[in-house]
Order: structure tokens, then sequence, then C-alpha cells
């Protein structure tokens, strides 16, 4: 009997803001890798995700959504972080939002690579109220590109995951694993623990607070067994400063609890977790300032 071949390769996930790309490769790992929140350009970083199952394993390559809209130097960097992450990949996952197939979708298209398999995700397909309308949008789609497959997919409640990942292996080369089984990313805790806080503005705060945030990771160390993690919210403007702490401190309390919750169940250990917020008035727009704080 002919052993099965083992595969593996990267896979690249892009799409605009908000279609669900985080959520996506959460459940294709099968736990809470990167950040997600109901907010465009949550993710800021790319962030590799490692599936490891029986004859394949995918590197999935998480990006911010590309962004058309708004101009400044974090959104130039982002944008061109999306646009490297499809140098070198196996495979590229294109996101859209079911029902949505819009103009910011589209200027996406020329980026695809055109000697590679792109596959069209259709996703958030259980918040359809007429399923009966899902047929003719995917027919209609499918005529913007020459893409390999269309799956439809719901990646919040898991719907056609499975499919997806089986579905995937057929179009992965043949090869070696490239990590270790029980690697799940290749980002280190520090980064993670970052971007947990980050989620935390994300969810907690106002409507324009989050794009004006980001944190940095002061210390990060073992002691014992416990990690000791101190992290400085940066933030444009005083008043920003202000919303963050919250009344009595309430509001930067929540923010650590639950970072902290989040954290100890990802690292598998206890946390103390310090945080405090430092104001540098035009971080966002200083590339400089961008590379101090770790941004590509």
């Amino acid at each position: 009997m002919k052993a099965i071949a083992h595969r593996s390769g990267r896979i690249a996930i892009v799409g605009r803001p908000n279609v669900g790309k985080s959520t996506l490769l959460n459940r294709m790992v099968g736990m809470k890798i990167s950040i997600t929140s109901n907010r465009p350009q949550t993710t800021r970083h790319r962030l590799n995700a490692i599936v490891t199952e029986a004859h394949a394993q995918m590197v999935l390559v998480d990006t911010p959504g590309f962004q058309t809209e708004h101009g400044g130097e974090l959104n130039r960097l982002m944008n061109r972080t999306v646009s490297e992450s499809l140098d070198g990949v196996d495979i590229v996952l294109l996101v859209i939002e079911a029902m949505k197939f819009g103009r910011h979708d589209r200027k996406l298209l020329p980026l695809l690579p055109r000697d590679i398999p792109t596959i069209l995700i259709v996703n958030k397909i259980d918040k359809l109220a007429d399923k009966a309308m899902l047929l003719p949008f995917l027919a209609e789609t499918s005529k913007a590109f020459a893409f390999a497959e269309i799956v439809p997919v719901s990646a919040a409640k898991g719907t056609q995951i499975a499919h997806l990942k089986e579905l995937l292996k057929r179009y992965l080369p043949e090869g070696p694993p490239q990590h270790e089984e029980d690697e799940v990313t290749d980002r280190p805790e520090r980064f993670l623990a970052a971007e947990l806080v980050r989620e935390k503005l994300f969810r907690l705060l106002g409507e324009e607070l989050p794009y004006a945030a980001t944190v940095v990771v002061e210390k990060f160390q073992m002691q014992g067994q416990m990690r000791h993690i101190h992290i400085a919210i940066v933030v444009d403007k005083p008043n920003h400063k202000a919303m963050v702490i919250g009344k009595g401190g309430e509001k930067l309390k929540q923010i650590g609890t639950q970072a902290r919750i989040d954290m100890e169940k990802l690292f598998g250990g206890k946390v103390f977790l310090e945080l405090w917020v430092q104001v540098r008035s035009g971080w966002a727009d200083s590339l400089k300032t961008l590379k101090s704080l770790g941004y590509e």
C-alpha cells in the first residue's frame, strides 16, 4: 500500500478590514492566537499560526485588513505588510463577507498572485436571512477572478472549517513539516501579551480611541512559575489617557483583568500584569516612532 505523502506550506489570509480573517485563523488552529474585535484594523501585525494534522502542516499567515480609505504611516505600513505576506506562500485565501463583494474587496484582486491557487472564502454565512441568495452571489463573484475554489464558511460558528482544511491539503506541496507538532505560532509570548492588551482597548473603549492607541511591553520575566509582564499603553493625546484610565482607574483595571485572564489561558500559567498609560503625540504618523514601537 502506497504511503500517504506529507504536505506542508504557507497560506496567506487576506481581505479588507473586518471580514473575519483572524476569527477564521483562530477557528482553524482551534485556539485563540490572533486577536479579534468587531472593529476594523484590529490586526496590525503579520502573525503566523501553525495547524498540524495527520500528513499535513499548514502555516497560516494572518495579515492586517487592506486599507483603501485612509492614509497615514500606520496604514501604509499595514498595507505593505499585506503585500509582502503574499511573497513565498503556496495558497492565498481571500476572505469576503457573504453578500458583500464591493469595490474595497475588488481593490485587492490586482495584488493576488496569478501563479498560485487563490481560494475565495465567503464568510459569515450564518448571518444570512435567506440562504437561497447565496448561490447566485457565489456565481457572480466567481467571474471576478480565476479562483481555484470558492468556499462558504462561518468562522464564528465553525461551519465548513473541517471541509476547508481538507480542501487546502490538496493544494499544499509535498514536503516535511517545518515546525514542531506542538507549536501553534512563531510569535513569542511577549508579542502575544501585547496583542491581548490591545484587543481589550478595541473591545472596551470608544469608537475612535483604539486607533489612536498602541501598546509596548516594557518587561516580560519569568519569576518561578509566574510571568511578570509590564505593558505601557501609548496614546496620542492627554484626554485619551484619561479615557483609558477611567474614573478612579476602573477602565484600566478592567482592561488589565480581562487581558490577564486571556494570557493565563493562552500561556497555561499565572500572570502578574501591570499596565500604565503614556502620551506620545503623533505616534501613528511618525515612521521613526512606529519602528521604535515594533511596527515593521
